[in-house]
């Protein structure tokens, strides 16, 4: 496999599906913008704002690229990061033999890890879970599997006692989580600590950090990765007032919704349908961008705040 557990830490970059200006219409195919990708992914990299990749999730638009957007969403992201951070290429499908398929491309494509959700079109039963995750184990045993937990969109909360058997797959070795509450917690770590690198919500970073996390996943890191960085770091540092204070500034309206190219970081592009529909309805337009105009003034502020610091340490410590 490419990548151990104890490799995988930091800032886990959930990365958008870079797309086209005409990627909200219905008819549009070839949307992803590799210009844009390239140099969003080249920024955020040499900026310090992430110690992984991981592309393709619910963020990355993972259920509606067509095969041949996804083949030149792939290619790019592994040209572009070129092994300076891990990368992790987001492979989950409602079709477990997709997935499959997208996997085998990934590895032909010179990739060398992947996020796999379970297949989610129905609730993939408990005991099915671990045969899932074995199978593409043993099928892929050089890949690195990041377990991609997302109950809420692929209908199913893996509960603890399924990672007594995860950890036996000596390829799965991370996972995206932030699903669970302090005791959950506690409890899965006592199973995978050391053999899987668990990723949790930035808002999650105190007091996981402390409690075993890997560290935390991030989207919004493309409206400008500063205040994730400055929180990563007193949390490295083990100064819980900063970590406490970071979260509650985010908390207070800096992660509200998700990420917009408003705030001029980099260029994402539109989302594509059916989200991009309601542009067609005036009012609720106007309505879902004056949010958004809230949230990324909510994060530029937190920008300001902490870039400075930020780029003083990596000066002094290049």
């Amino acid at each position: 496999m490419s990548y151990t557990a104890g490799e995988l830490h930091g800032i886990c970059g959930m990365m958008p599906a870079f797309s086209t200006p005409n990627a909200s219409d219905i008819t549009a195919t070839e949307t992803v913008d590799v210009e844009n990708l390239e140099e969003g992914v080249d920024r955020i990299i040499k900026d310090g704002g992430v110690d992984m990749i991981a592309t393709t999730g619910s963020f990355g638009q993972c259920y509606n690229l067509f095969w041949e957007e996804f083949q030149t969403l792939v290619r790019a992201s592994i040209e572009v990061v070129n092994k300076r951070v891990p990368l992790m290429v987001g492979v989950t499908s409602a079709n477990a033999r997709e997935t499959y398929q997208k996997i085998k491309f990934v590895r032909e494509a010179g990739g060398e890890g992947v996020l796999v959700g379970l297949p989610y079109y129905d609730s993939l039963p408990v005991r099915d879970i671990p045969t899932f995750y074995r199978t593409i184990s043993e099928l892929f045993p050089d890949i690195s599997i990041m377990v991609y937990h997302n109950p809420e969109n692929h209908r199913v909360h893996i509960p603890v006692p399924v990672f007594r058997e995860l950890v036996r797959l000596p390829n799965v070795v991370a996972m995206k989580d932030g699903r669970r509450e302090t005791r959950e917690f506690m409890d899965l770590h006592d199973i995978i600590q050391g053999k899987i690198a668990d990723f949790v919500h930035i808002l999650q970073v105190y007091p996981f950090y402390e409690m075993g996390a890997a560290g935390c996943w991030s989207y919004h890191i493309w409206q400008g990765p500063w205040p994730v960085i400055a929180l990563r770091d007193a949390a490295i540092a083990g100064d819980t007032e900063k970590q406490r204070a970071i979260i509650g500034e985010m908390r207070a309206g800096g992660v509200a919704g998700r990420p917009s190219e408003l705030a001029d970081y980099v260029t994402m592009g539109p989302p594509r349908p059916p989200f991009s529909w309601i542009q067609a309805v005036p009012e609720e337009a106007t309505k879902s961008a004056e949010r958004a105009r809230k949230a990324v003034a909510g994060w530029s502020a937190l920008c300001e705040k902490y870039r400075p610091g930020v780029e003083a340490r990596k000066a002094a410590h290049p």
